[in-house]
């Protein structure tokens, strides 16, 4: 019988195939069964470390956590902040608006393996003999991953099956597609359950595991998604009494040595450098040729255009005193933090090196835009996580984690609920702010920014600014239904021009390098179910267009 790739059985040595091998050594492998596997926390633990051990989309298949470091990263190439270059990684026809669903490539998010797992430990959990209230914080723990998997699939393909118990083949082949906002639904009663269960913090043994920060976290943000904002601003305002802050410094919030205990990090998805299986594979696909990288994820100029002046003004106020001879002068910090630009200075990629100036233009630059040889099409790399390589002995197997929500996604949610309910006051202009301030950036004008219209502008591109490469651009295009605005068209990257190897000077000479030209249509703002799903899964129906 043909086995359905989404709901396929897992296996007990597959499910926990991650797991201490304790747990796997404890009987011959033919022998398992589930009266020998849940019979103490231990045994509970271990396969809690399994459903941990589950991310979807993974560039090399070795990530060890329960969110997806490289969607993450990647799914900046799906909206207008970045070209993927690479067809074949998947995320090119989805900017451009090219995909279909036989072409869905690497970035198929249609995947129930972390669900399966979370079902499965749900099922067998409950009989566990063990301390009653560990085991509800393991069951939170496992509800909120399987709500984090629910949303992101719901927010990219719209209704999903809902699936909450294991399934034999015949049943999983046959499955139809629930409406979203009854996954929606599961998803807010799934994460309030946990909330009551989950703890503030952890031991040094259990870090990175799910908080009750957490869970307040992802149901402030689906609410905002939703569109209940009273939720969303109670939720918000229920995290704010956590005791999250801001990391003092904006690009340090991204270095290594900086993860461990970091009061802004909510939740992130947990690596070790280990080239056996748990390290992060996604560093490497960001720098340039020259800095050992692929330059697969490539910013584009409306990005570059969306930051602020470091005066807190627009570059398209005629006051702001932006210099299009000298575009990157005097910017919102956050630009030079996440973005490599031309003329920009390079860290050394190895500890005791030597600067250099970031020449993505001449032709004899290892780094020059049209060689094909891992180098940007944009003249643009991302910086963000890779400021300094030389933090890192291997760029494809880091340490590094990747966040998944931190405390200023908190302080700009709550800021965007108030705008749109309505509700401006000073509470407002003061979570914005904090978020501004500690990049450097300039309280907010209020004699500007005083009406709903020009504060919900400002929120946006607040967002669009501090959060790029972190996954969640795409998801604010959809909300906001601003794709036709911001994603039809043709795509440019830096001006041609010359790099001064001494002194970095960016010397204009030329037009915009075009990237590609993209098309949008409204059946865009939902993925394809991929082709091969439906044809093992005839109840399975296509999404509008496709």
């Amino acid at each position: 019988m043909k086995k359905s790739i989404i709901f396929k059985i897992i296996a007990l040595l597959i499910l926990f195939s991650s797991c201490k091998k304790d747990f796997l050594s404890r009987q011959p492998q033919d022998a398992y069964s589930n009266s020998s596997l849940w019979t103490s926390a231990g045994d509970a633990n271990a396969a809690l470390t399994g459903v941990y051990n589950g991310q979807q989309y993974n560039f090399s298949d070795n990530g060890p956590s329960w969110a997806d470091g490289t969607l993450i990263v990647y799914l900046d190439c799906a909206s207008d902040n970045a070209y993927g270059q690479y067809p074949w990684e998947g995320f090119q026809a989805f900017g451009n608006g090219s995909i279909n669903p036989t072409n869905t490539n690497a970035a198929n998010l249609w995947s129930y393996k972390t669900i399966q797992k979370c079902n499965f430990f749900l099922t067998n959990v409950v009989a566990t003999p063990m301390d009653a209230t560990l085991k509800n914080q393991m069951i939170a723990q496992v509800k909120f991953i399987r709500a984090y998997e629910y949303f992101v699939m719901s927010q990219l393909y719209g209704d999903v099956p809902l699936v909450i118990t294991g399934l034999t083949i015949p049943a999983a082949n046959s499955v139809t597609r629930t409406p979203k906002a009854d996954v929606t639904k599961f998803i807010l009663s799934e994460l309030t359950a946990a909330i009551a269960d989950l703890p503030t913090s952890y031991s040094a043994a259990n870090a990175g595991h799910i908080t009750k920060g957490a869970a307040l976290a992802l149901k402030a943000r689906v609410e905002l998604y939703e569109q209940d904002y009273a939720d969303c601003i109670t939720d918000c305002q229920a995290v704010m009494q956590l005791g999250y802050t801001l990391d003092p410094s904006y690009q340090d919030l991204f270095r290594i040595q900086n993860q461990a205990n970091n009061p802004e990090i909510i939740a992130a998805a947990q690596y070790v450098e280990n080239p056996s299986g748990s390290s992060n594979g996604v560093l490497g696909v960001m720098p340039s040729n020259s800095m050992g990288g692929w330059a697969s994820i490539d910013p584009v100029q409306n990005l570059v255009d969306a930051y602020e002046m470091d005066n807190g003004k627009p570059i398209t106020d005629q006051a702001s005193g932006y210099d299009p001879a000298n575009p990157y002068k005097h910017r919102d910090p956050r630009l030079a933090a996440t973005i490599l630009y031309p003329g920009a200075l390079v860290a050394p990629t190895v500890p005791g090196g030597t600067t250099s100036y970031y020449d993505p233009l001449g032709a004899s630059s290892p780094d020059y835009y049209a060689s094909g040889n891992n180098t940007s099409p944009s003249g643009y790399v991302v910086q963000k996580y890779t400021s300094h390589i030389s933090d890192f002995d291997q760029l494809f197997q880091s340490g590094l984690n990747i966040t998944v929500i931190r405390y200023a996604e908190i302080l700009l949610s709550y800021a965007e609920a108030k705008i749109e309910s309505g509700q401006i006051d000073a509470s407002v202009y003061n979570a914005i702010n904090k978020v501004r301030n500690r990049a450097g950036m300039p309280s907010v004008d209020q004699s500007v920014y005083n009406t709903q219209a020009s504060l919900r502008a400002l929120v946006r591109n607040e967002r669009r600014v501090e959060f790029a490469f972190e996954g969640l651009r795409w998801f604010d295009i959809q909300r906001w239904k601003i794709g036709a605005q911001v994603m039809n068209g043709a795509v440019y990257g830096a001006k041609i021009g010359t790099v001064d190897a001494a002194t970095g000077k960016y010397t204009i000479t030329g037009t915009p390098l075009k990237v590609e030209d993209r098309v949008f249509a409204d059946k865009n703002y939902l993925w394809p179910v991929p082709q091969s799903e439906i044809d093992i899964n005839k109840n399975l129906k296509q999404n509008p267009g496709y």
